[in-house]
């Protein structure tokens, strides 16, 4: 259950009056996705095209939720498929605890490259839990030409109550955002 609800807890505050288009990478059970899309934002809900129940659950979390105008498709990281071919540029995308097994980071990373060529400006905002402080993207954004900011939780009051958790264990969250290492004039800008 922490996996699943918290972080989205945690994005919450960065989509609350959010309007912008939306991609949400690994729904998962969607709330990140509709928390957004309650707050007005256009969503796309995404998860494995190879696990059709999963894209169930989304369209279920969708129609409990009375949100008939959200899209479900199945996107499975690392492929280019029609659907990830189809999907209009993003101008976010939330990944709610994607970064979990380390052999699946260049497979997400490689996905969100293909959505940062269609609308440079985009950016990828996203909630984990540290499982190895040997684990790592960094090699990985400067393959992919993109920088990577730290977000303290407690810049959006994040770091108390919500982030605490009552399960058993220590459990430390981050948030980050990913975006293009260079702006659309080709000059590196660099992460704080």
């Amino acid at each position: 259950m922490e996996c699943m609800f918290g972080p989205a807890l945690w994005s919450w505050p960065s989509t609350y009056g959010f309007t912008e288009d939306l991609c949400r990478i690994g729904a998962g059970v969607s709330l990140p996705g509709i928390i957004a899309a309650k707050c007005g934002a256009e969503v796309i809900l995404s998860d494995s095209s190879e696990w059709p129940h999963c894209l169930d659950i989304c369209r279920q979390s969708c129609q409990m939720n009375d949100l008939p105008r959200v899209h479900v498709v199945g996107l499975t990281w690392g492929h280019v498929s029609q659907d990830l071919l189809a999907l209009p540029p993003q101008d976010i995308i939330l990944a709610s605890d994607v970064f979990f097994e380390p052999e699946d980071f260049e497979d997400i990373l490689t996905t969100v490259y293909f959505l940062m060529l269609r609308n440079p400006k985009v950016q990828l905002w996203s909630t984990y839990q540290v499982r190895s402080a040997d684990w790592s993207v960094e090699a990985l954004l400067y393959k992919w030409d993109m920088k990577c900011v730290h977000i303290p939780l407690k810049s959006f009051g994040a770091d108390k109550d919500i982030a605490e958790s009552a399960l058993p264990g220590n459990h430390t969250i981050e948030m980050l955002v990913i975006s293009f290492a260079k702006d659309s004039f080709g000059i590196t800008s660099k992460a704080y």
